[in-house]
Order: structure tokens, then sequence, then C-alpha cells
């Protein structure tokens, strides 16, 4: 069973719209479905049960994702802090489901909404089925959506336009503490030193250094999107 742990690609390259990616696609539809259609029926203890499962998986899968690099001598500031927007947003999910804080919840629900469904959709990432980066990857992407959603469905999070302006700027505030991470240790963290690897949605955004500004524009209008569906109703979280 090494070679599902290996540090290695060849043996599982991913494709991005395999048979394997699609299905975890349908499987998260569908799991976000049973979350959604479970709301009336679940009690405090279910809520509860839900959310600490949530919170174990997030820290699960960070641990266990640092620690494989450990294993392979392959742990580097260059390329494993956590300082990509699906990283800062699996740390955040995990503050904000301990403590459901308001402030906090605004930020991180746009945080992970805006990046873990683009990344779901296409991911960078080099591990194919049945790869243990592979589940990694899914399984973390997975986990920050059901928080984002669980926040709003479970625990009332109801959102304003001021969030949308708010996650927008943390975002440009930590981009600029990135770039300069970026600067000082060659890496590419929130990809602001060059385009990734894999085809994303980036590679419509023209060269670098301008697909940056179409990044900001494009999370601005992401951010604006993700508030027209869930923020209808503006009223403060209410907490139970």
């Amino acid at each position: 069973m090494g070679h599902y742990f290996s540090y290695g690609s060849q043996p599982f390259p991913f494709d991005m719209f395999s048979m394997s990616h699609l299905v975890v696609l349908l499987l998260f539809l569908t799991l976000l479905v049973g979350l959604y259609l479970g709301r009336p029926r679940m009690n405090q203890k279910g809520k509860t049960f839900i959310r600490y499962t949530l919170i174990v998986i997030l820290i699960g899968c960070e641990s266990s994702f640092h620690l494989w690099f450990i294993l392979h001598d392959q742990w580097t500031v260059r390329g494993n802090l956590p300082l990509q927007l699906c990283s800062i947003s699996i740390y955040l999910c995990t503050f904000m489901l301990l403590t459901r804080n308001h402030s906090l919840s605004e930020v991180t629900f746009f945080f992970g909404i805006g990046g873990a469904i683009q990344a779901m959709i296409t991911p960078e990432l080099f591990y194919g089925f049945p790869h243990y980066r592979f589940f990694h990857f899914f399984i973390a992407h997975m986990a920050i959506l059901y928080a984002c959603f669980y926040m709003i469905w479970y625990e009332r999070l109801h959102i304003k336009f001021q969030s949308v302006i708010k996650a927008w700027m943390t975002l440009n505030v930590i981009a600029v503490f990135v770039f300069f991470v970026n600067h000082l240790t060659g890496s590419n963290y929130m990809f602001l030193a060059r385009k990734p690897t894999n085809p994303t949605i980036i590679d419509w955004l023209g060269p670098y250094p301008w697909y940056i500004l179409s990044l900001e524009v494009l999370a601005f209008l992401i951010f604006t999107i993700v508030y027209f569906i869930f923020g209808k109703n503006r009223l403060k979280l209410k907490r139970k």
C-alpha cells in the first residue's frame, strides 16, 4: 500500500473531469443536498455532532497533509506554509466552527465558497484516485464548503453587502503579506508569483502580473454573486 502514499504522482496522475473527479463532484453535491434537507429535523445534539465532525475533519486533513510531506522529507517553507487561499480557509473554518463568531464567519464564508468551489472544479492537483493526496484534497475542500453552508443553514448566519467589502479588503491585506512572502522565499502562494501548472480559470485572466488585477475584479465579482445568492436575509447571527 506504500504507493498509495508515495510522493511521486506517476502511478496515479490526475485527469481533470475524469470519472473519479466527476464522481467526487457528484458525491459532494449529494451530501450537500442531504445537509440542506436535514435542517428541519436536526436537534441541538445533531448540530453539535456535525459541527465537531467538520472540525475533526479539517484538523485531520491539515495535520495529515503536513505529516505526509515531513515523512517524505519534502516539507519546505517555499511550498508548505498555510498561505494558499484554501489552506487559510481551513484554519478560518476551524475557528469559525469553534467560536461561531459573526465577524469571522462573514469573512470565512466568502473565502471558503469563493476559493473551494473553484478548487473543486479545476483542481491544482497532480495525484489521481486512489492516492492519498486525491482523497485529502477533495475531503479538505468539501469540509470547507460544508462548514460554510453549515453556518448558513444551521447557525442562521446572515450576511450583508458590507460583508462583501469586508471579505474583499481582508483578502487584499492577506495578499499583500503573501506577496512579500513569495518574494522572500521564491514560493507561489495564492498564485501571486505565477500561474498554476494545471489549467484553471486563471489561464483566462491574462499574463503575469496583469492577471493579478483580473483576480481582484473576479474575487469581488464572485463575492458579490455569493452575497446575492445567500445574503437575502440581512440579520445577525443567531446563536443557539
